[in-house]
């Protein structure tokens, strides 16, 4: 079949600031097993322009697609713009199939469906497999109902086949780099980069954390494997950034350790940054020199909040000593400690955001960045404030980047003031003055450089928007009515017990579907 992936133009403020692009690893997952079986592929990657819905729409209308896979990394906030997408490419292209994928639409399958027309099939969890299996589907005209991980709508109600198992083996699936030209994509100042995962999942309880859920279970790649991967990149496309899409890759320390060691033993120069858990950090104190020696340069640690009572009812799993010492520790080794703040957990006050401010300056971050709470319906943080007030009802602001939930005491106003004014304390003392333009370390003195100038970006489109573009209610609806519902959606959106893989190039065109006769669909799923 022809093929086309659309990554939409994403309106968060981290897809548009940098003025710099990453490859959309996703998507690219996804490629490579259809390109293994023989299918004809395109990627559109309309974030970088960005472009607009009409251009495009000339760009799909040219490339012919007998289906069209549509997906974002923030599938949240840009669910607006991939719905407005699907229904200009269905008044286009009414023949093909439209298949959506991401994480919002894992879990909100059914308000898609009965909301949203142009939108046939959808795929819910990993896409690898659960792309290759529908699609020659469709190319068959077998039924949709015997693959799992899916939802269409079936004799015209919304309906979801059981969740597709976990990939056990993620060697199995090739990252299709084919279908990009790496020249096209930088990041961190200029470097030619991409985005990789060593893992996927998390094995912690973190209560506001969609991707728990999404990947069910912490799963891993080989790591000798992975730094061959990364090293070919480097040797043969000129790859100097890697850009870890994990949410733990430290989670072993044992299988971490192997891949440093490959990385080391590659021999390759690159740098590497990535997110992880302080606790990893303060346990791996006596082999953070391996992960200078590999190229690690930055860790983005999720301290989330400073108050050690917030973070055991968020079930964060650390404390704010152990948080203290993890940057530290990187410091000392010559790296990055890029930490979060998240706003919002709790009902704060302006005497919570003094104490903030002060605990922040005595952990003393090379770099901070605020984020705000957001209540997904997926995430157990949903239920505790389902109760609260929304104040952003746009969904595309719906990003981390903006409040989107009311406190009792401190007006939004205020609240973005104690925002703009903790990261200005932070990033404008000496200490921070000094990393960034006289460290004698030319890389970390780039590294700081770089993220110096993206943040006076921000700060000015910050206030820009807040003054002038977004509109926020005074006494908005709850977060359940603006989800309309009342309760948690299931978190798991695989099932946990892992499938079985057969390499995809292997396997015969129709693969093994049974013949069940509700939900044909030849080219287009039926509405």
């Amino acid at each position: 079949m022809r093929i086309l992936l659309i990554h939409p133009p994403h309106t968060a403020i981290g897809s548009r600031i940098p003025k710099e692009n990453l490859p959309p690893l996703g998507l690219l997952a996804i490629g490579g097993p259809l390109l293994d079986a023989g299918h004809r592929l395109e990627l559109l990657n309309a974030d970088t322009g960005p472009m607009t819905t009409r251009e495009i729409c000339r760009r799909a209308i040219c490339a012919r697609p007998d289906a069209i896979l549509i997906g974002h990394s923030g599938s949240t906030s840009a669910h607006p713009v991939s719905t407005e997408i699907a229904m200009r490419l269905r008044e286009e292209l009414p023949d093909a199939t439209i298949i959506y994928g991401g994480v919002y639409p894992s879990y909100h399958w059914q308000d898609i469906l009965e909301n949203c027309p142009a939108f046939d099939v959808i795929v819910r969890g990993e896409g690898e497999q659960t792309a290759l299996d529908l699609i020659e589907a469709l190319e068959a005209g077998t039924p949709l109902s015997a693959i799992n991980g899916i939802a269409f709508r079936k004799d015209g109600k919304s309906f979801a086949t059981a969740p597709a198992a976990m990939i056990s083996d993620l060697d199995a699936y090739r990252i299709g780099w084919e279908l990009i030209d790496h020249k096209d994509y930088s990041y961190w100042g200029g470097l030619r980069g991409v985005v990789m995962q060593f893992s996927r999942g998390c094995p912690h309880l973190c209560t506001y954390c969609g991707q728990r859920g999404f990947w069910t279970k912490w799963r891993h790649r080989d790591p000798v494997k992975f730094a061959a991967e990364i090293a070919r990149l480097v040797r043969e496309e000129g790859i100097e950034l890697i850009n870890l899409a994990d949410e733990n890759p430290t989670s072993s320390r044992r299988l971490w350790k192997q891949f440093l060691e490959a990385m080391i033993a590659e021999n390759v120069k690159v740098t590497i940054i990535g997110s992880t858990r302080a606790g990893d950090i303060v346990r791996d104190a006596d082999i953070l020199h391996l992960y200078k020696k590999a190229g690690i340069l930055r860790f983005l640690l999720g301290m989330e909040n400073t108050d050690d009572a917030t973070l055991a009812a968020i079930r964060k799993g650390s404390d704010s000593t152990i948080d203290k010492e993890a940057i530290r520790l990187l410091r000392a080794h010559g790296m990055i400690g890029l930490c979060t703040w998240v706003v919002g957990f709790e009902e704060e006050t302006d005497a919570d955001y003094m104490r903030v401010m002060r605990q922040l300056l005595a952990y003393d971050p090379d770099q901070i960045m605020s984020v705000f709470a957001t209540p997904h319906r997926w995430t157990p943080f949903y239920n505790s404030s389902a109760h609260r007030k929304v104040i952003q009802t746009d969904q595309r602001l719906w990003d981390y980047k903006h409040q989107v939930m009311a406190t009792r005491s401190v007006p939004p106003w205020r609240t973005f003031l104690w925002v703009k004014l903790i990261e200005f304390a932070l990033q404008a003392r000496p200490k921070a003055l000094y990393r960034t333009f006289l460290h004698p370390d030319p890389e970390i003195r780039h590294a700081m450089r770089w993220y110096t100038r993206m943040g006076r970006r921000v700060f000015f489109h910050e206030l820009f928007g807040f003054l002038f573009r977004e509109r926020r209610l005074s006494n908005g609806p709850t977060v359940a009515q603006f989800w309309n519902g009342q309760d948690q959606l299931p978190e798991n959106a695989l099932s946990r017990k892992a499938g079985e893989v057969t390499p995809p190039r292997d396997r015969e065109a129709t693969g093994n579907l049974s013949q069940d006769q509700p939900a044909q669909v030849p080219v287009r799923a039926a509405s």
